[in-house]
């Protein structure tokens, strides 16, 4: 997932490599629901007897498509092309459907890091990583990150071993 193996670097090892949590999902899918149960109404309601009926079905085809792509298959799509890969080396973050953004951190480049969880992602084990690095981009914020605490304890483990001049982690 967004870097290949062959990206990686002599001696660098793939920790983590993960997408954004699932609650990003949520309401796509809770849109795909109702546009799929109000599209599938309207057609049984449209009456058969009606002169436009035929214009009408395919109004509302048109209509549903236009929605689910705006408000579900969108949104699921940034979802899917959003990830993070963590190695021994660096933080990458790849964005980017169409257009593909990449923000690479070095691991001897990270000055802090924390993190931020709100009563419900603690619940759900996500949560907002900070990243703030000694590059030009200073502090980025990684919002729904999935197992924030087992990310955070990598990464400073990572951070640990760079300091340490131990990158390889042997």
């Amino acid at each position: 997932m967004t870097l290949p193996d062959h990206h990686l670097t002599q001696g660098e090892r793939r920790i983590r490599s993960f997408h954004p949590h699932w609650k990003r999902l949520v309401v796509p899918f809770i849109a795909l629901v109702l546009i799929v149960a109000a599209s599938g109404a309207a057609l049984f309601f449209i009456p058969s007897t009606f002169e436009y009926a035929n214009y009408a079905r395919i109004a509302v085809g048109v209509v549903a498509v236009l929605l689910l792509t705006i408000w579900s298959f969108v949104p699921y799509l940034q979802w899917k092309n959003t990830g993070y890969v963590l190695t021994t080396h660096r933080f990458t973050i790849s964005t980017g459907v169409l257009n593909k953004s990449t923000d690479e951190i070095p691991m001897a480049k990270v000055n802090t890091v924390s993190s931020d969880q709100t009563f419900f992602e603690r619940i759900l084990g996500c949560g907002t990583l900070t990243v703030e690095s000694a590059g030009d981009r200073g502090q980025i914020a990684l919002r729904d990150i999935p197992h924030l605490q087992d990310v955070r304890t990598d990464l400073f483990r990572l951070l640990e071993d760079a300091s340490d001049g131990d990158i390889d982690g042997h």
